[in-house]
């Protein structure tokens, strides 16, 4: 599992521009299961994914595509966890 948080690089009327083609995107990833929650952060100086892929180079490779990528909006960092805990509505995120 893994969460990523997403760093602005530009001025917020730059995200502006390009935020409806990421939630597009995110909205596929949702559809693939790669995702489990997103959001902005607070303040919102970037954005916050958690994904339930396993496969890390499969993770970079999807983020790779996202247009905040692409388009230099956004930096990526990963961090990769194993849960061990959690609440009883999320036990299948157990691995």
């Amino acid at each position: 599992m893994f969460v990523v948080l997403l760093d602005y690089l530009v001025p917020l009327e730059i995200v502006e521009q390009y935020l409806s083609d990421h939630r597009a995107y995110l909205e596929k990833a949702y559809q693939k299961n790669f995702l489990i929650a997103s959001g902005p952060k607070n303040p919102r100086a970037g954005g916050v994914l958690i994904s339930q892929l396993k496969d890390r180079a499969k993770l970079e490779e999807w983020l790779a595509q996202d247009p905040f990528q692409v388009n230099d909006i956004a930096k990526y960092t990963i961090i990769e966890f194993t849960p061990t805990k959690c609440h009883p509505d999320f036990e299948n995120l157990i691995a």
